[in-house]
């Protein structure tokens, strides 16, 4: 038999090497190393930005087809919400539009019926815009403080009006700023209209459920919830027509000739920024006669009277 043929290689016996245990050991014990020396002496955080700088070509390009769909899908649905609010925006001019047109030919029929009727025109009142600057320091006071006073034409008692309706008036006036008192105040009083019934009344301010109080209503007066109150105007100071609260409960008591009536009011006074001062319309309405120039027949009844 040649020697060539011989198979010279160590039996398997000798072929084990170190066991699966102790490679285990050996490994986890280098992995271990590896951190501890990583997170104190950062060995492979050059190479760690190396990758991130070679991958992020790749990534990127990656990522394209995934913000292509994205991109996609958010157009589509801008497109979408995009149309509806046209949509919608051209239903509102229109009848906003309807609803301009009835104003007019009813400020033109207004005007024709107190010329008939020989009245005075309605009062236009002056306006100045205003920015809520912080709440009073008082705790116990429903009141604010607004950026513009004295020097910018403001007076005491001007009425103070938001987006929606009433919110105030004018208590405290300074060069720069002034103090508006909230309708929920507690000394905060107004005078209302029932749109619905045309019955007059007066509002008080209720600030311990931060609402208002219709007082010294008849236990049986047509007060119902849901009910729109807007000022009257016989008080001098604020405009006619402008909504104040809306009654959201009447509690009809039987041992109380009168209905306690709770009001929340329209307009916004925990949140309101921007606001319009108005000029009292005291200003802009006839002063009263005295009494020593009243007619002489009245003169006469008045003393047949006494």
């Amino acid at each position: 038999m040649p020697l060539g043929t011989l198979d010279r290689t160590p039996p398997p016996f000798f072929k084990q090497g170190p066991s699966a245990f102790t490679r285990l050991m050996i490994f986890s014990a280098l992995a271990v190393f590896l951190m501890v020396a990583d997170t104190r002496l950062h060995i492979t955080q050059p190479l760690r930005a190396v990758i991130a700088t070679v991958l992020h070509p790749i990534q990127r390009a990656l990522l394209v087809p995934v913000e292509l769909v994205a991109t996609g899908g958010a157009y589509l649905d801008g497109v979408k919400e995009a149309r509806a609010a046209e949509e919608l925006a051209r239903r509102q001019l229109v009848e906003q539009a309807a609803r301009i047109a009835r104003m007019e030919l009813l400020e033109r029929e207004n005007a024709q019926l107190r010329a008939l009727l020989e009245l005075r025109p309605a009062v236009q009142a002056r306006t100045r815009a205003a920015e809520v600057l912080y709440d009073a320091p008082d705790p116990f006071s429903r009141r604010v403080v607004v950026d513009i006073g004295s020097t910018h034409g403001v007076v005491l008692g001007s009425p103070v009006i938001d987006q929606n309706g009433v919110l105030g008036q004018v208590t405290r006036v300074y060069p720069l700023t002034s103090e508006v008192t909230l309708l929920t105040d507690r000394q905060a009083l107004i005078p209302v209209l029932n749109t619905r019934t045309l019955v007059r009344g007066v509002a008080y301010g209720d600030p311990a459920h931060d609402a208002m109080e219709l007082r010294f209503m008849a236990a049986n007066a047509d007060v119902a919830e849901g009910d729109l109150l807007s000022t009257s105007g016989v008080d001098g100071v604020y405009p006619p027509g402008l909504a104040v609260a809306r009654v959201t409960k009447v509690d009809r008591r039987s041992d109380s000739p009168f209905a306690k009536i709770t009001l929340q009011p329209v307009a916004s006074p925990g949140s309101a920024r921007h606001v319009l001062i108005v000029d009292p319309i005291g200003g802009h309405l006839p002063q009263r006669p005295p009494e020593d120039e009243a007619p002489s027949e009245t003169r006469k009844k008045a003393r047949a009277a006494r």
